[in-house]
């Protein structure tokens, strides 16, 4: 049976070192990471038969933002005078985008 399989480390700085702790460490991780796939109450709806979860929609939105304002930006000369333009235009995506969230999906 392959190593890693087993859970044993087969290396002569290892020699007698186990990982009995290992399977229960990575299933607290793996539940804890899969906690939030739950189907209740996840904000998904059907664009054109397939369901697709609203972070998705609300960050593509978020990004046809940005575009739209750094064209709206270049005909009005302002984006010459930014001097970080990639994080300006990613912060006013994720800006529009969380807006976008709070307003649709919001409490």
């Amino acid at each position: 049976m392959p190593p890693l399989l087993t859970g044993l480390i087969k290396s002569d700085q290892f020699a007698g070192m186990r990982a009995p702790l290992l399977r229960p460490v990575g299933l607290f991780v793996t539940a804890t990471l899969l906690n939030g796939c739950a189907a209740q109450g996840a904000p998904s709806f059907s664009v054109f038969g397939a369901y697709f979860p609203g972070w998705m929609l609300c960050g593509m939105i978020g990004v046809a933002v940005a575009v739209g304002l750094r064209v709206l930006f270049l005909a009005c000369g302002m984006d010459a005078l930014l001097s970080l333009r990639l994080f300006t235009y990613a912060s006013l995506g994720v800006v529009a985008a969380l807006l976008v969230w709070l307003v649709w999906f919001g409490p």
